[in-house]
């Protein structure tokens, strides 16, 4: 169940999707549940995929779905209204109109919808500003952590998982295919959906790694950076996740982070490129980057280190297949310029030491050859949506300028019209490390390199 995860790269509309979910298990008398989440064999949830796809389709004239998304013809007008009349409010109170908002809540109180609702709603909507837009994300600042590092031990397999929160069957057993692997420390790239909630957070991450990997008994340390679902509720689950993922030395100070060898051989850079996506309206123009602050402890954190780092981060520094910023700056020049001045910042701090940037964002495997830019760059976004063959991940949009080239015979293969699913685990073994690339549940990689390349 649940696992036609449908999403939109949209604030209001991923915020609307976590209200509806909730509202569907308060009709059903459930708790939200890791492994089975209603999907679009529910009324609600199909209801409220369709509004939104239309809504979408009204606004952009496509939908960025691999579904032709149900039109819910065949569900109860009832729940059609409640669902149109929902999104209207939500849509009012990130615009700041309060004056619509009000008028729209009122249309929903004196309506046959369920008073659950409306409460729903009003949950949710506590996620924007009376003036409108989100709510201020509480980051924290690069002083605050000092020069805090998070220590891993010599020669460690670390595990990288991307865009896998979501909390259905295909995540918990991804997890557990991670799990026998064996890895000492597991990160993830970001994006808990639908909008990153306390209680998204808690069901479809903590609750899931605790269970997977019995913590309780094994402690294995797991880290996360945020994507922009993460800051859809205003970081406000993401940033009681990192309280809680790990005690003592362990604890996540910030969303961004220094995990380091302690014989001084690897260091990953954890970057908050999230924090710049959170824009309840705006989606495709949006060039993410990273506060100056942060981007100054980075560049302290690799300059002070004579070993190799790898950085991490949510959104990409570069796509043959996704669109960055603006149509046309994206077709003539296919990176974010923003995060590739901070990349030249990195590598001029430690020049040729650093070995490669893992990122997620696009559900979507690519294993890059070099560019000039970048001699490693590698999209692992593909840890838990599905994508199915219509959405033609691998397509390059028509009229890219030289396009960024993937390494033969590494896509995606396709099984029954979709699309695997997988994970990456890094073993590190003095100066270099091994890069596996897994699919799902499989025993033996799919794809391996050796870090630093030749």
């Amino acid at each position: 169940m649940g696992n036609e995860l449908t999403t939109f790269r949209n604030g209001v509309l991923s915020i609307f999707q976590s209200a509806a979910e909730e509202w569907a298990h308060q009709v059903e008398e459930k708790d939200l549940t890791p492994g089975d989440r209603p999907g679009l064999e529910n009324d609600h949830i199909a209801t409220a995929v369709a509004t939104a796809a239309h809504d979408m389709r009204a606004a952009t004239g496509s939908v960025p779905s691999p579904l032709d998304i149900p039109a819910a013809a065949g569900l109860g007008s009832k729940i059609r209204l409640c669902s149109d009349l929902g999104l209207q409010y939500l849509k009012a109170v990130a615009r700041g109109d309060q004056a619509k908002a009000a008028e729209i809540k009122g249309k929903i109180a004196f309506s046959e919808c369920d008073p659950k609702w409306i409460e729903c709603l009003d949950e949710h909507a506590k996620y924007f500003k009376r003036g409108g837009g989100l709510k201020d994300v509480p980051y924290i600042r690069a002083g605050s952590v000092d020069n805090k590092v998070l220590e891993m031990k010599p020669n460690a397999r670390v595990a990288l998982v991307a865009d896998w929160g979501t909390g259905t069957e295909i995540a918990v057993n991804l997890l557990k295919g991670v799990k026998q692997q064996k890895p000492d420390v597991v990160i993830h790239l970001g994006d808990i959906y639908y909008s990153g909630t306390q209680a998204e957070c808690n069901a479809f991450f903590l609750n899931v790694v605790n269970d997977v990997f019995d913590r309780a008994s094994t402690g294995i340390p797991v880290y996360t950076i945020p994507g922009n679902h993460d800051m859809y509720a205003a970081g406000s689950g993401f940033y009681d996740l990192i309280k809680k993922l790990n005690g003592g030395a362990r604890q996540q100070p910030a969303s961004f982070f220094c995990l380091r060898a302690t014989d001084g051989s690897w260091q990953f850079e954890a970057l908050d490129t999230g924090l710049h996506d959170s824009d309840p309206i705006k989606v495709t123009d949006v060039l993410t980057f990273l506060e100056k602050d942060e981007e100054d402890w980075h560049v302290a954190r690799i300059k002070e280190f004579r070993g190799r780092t790898i950085l991490l981060s949510h959104h990409q520094l570069f796509s043959a297949f996704s669109q960055i910023g603006p149509r046309d700056s994206f077709l003539n020049y296919p990176y974010n310029p923003f995060l590739l001045a901070s990349y030249h910042r990195f590598n001029a701090a430690a020049p040729g030491r650093i070995a490669a940037w893992f990122w997620g964002h696009e559900h979507n495997l690519c294993i890059y050859k070099p560019t000039p830019e970048l001699k490693v760059g590698r999209c692992i976004g593909h840890g838990a949506i599905p994508v199915f063959a219509e959405k033609k991940p691998y397509d390059v949009p028509e009229g890219l300028v030289d396009p960024p080239q993937l390494v033969d015979k590494t896509q995606l293969p396709l099984t029954d019209g979709c699309y695997a699913n997988g994970y990456v685990m890094i073993a590190f073994d003095g100066a270099t490390a091994q890069v596996d690339y897994f699919q799902a549940a499989a025993d033996k990689p799919s794809y391996s390199e050796t870090l630093p390349l030749a």
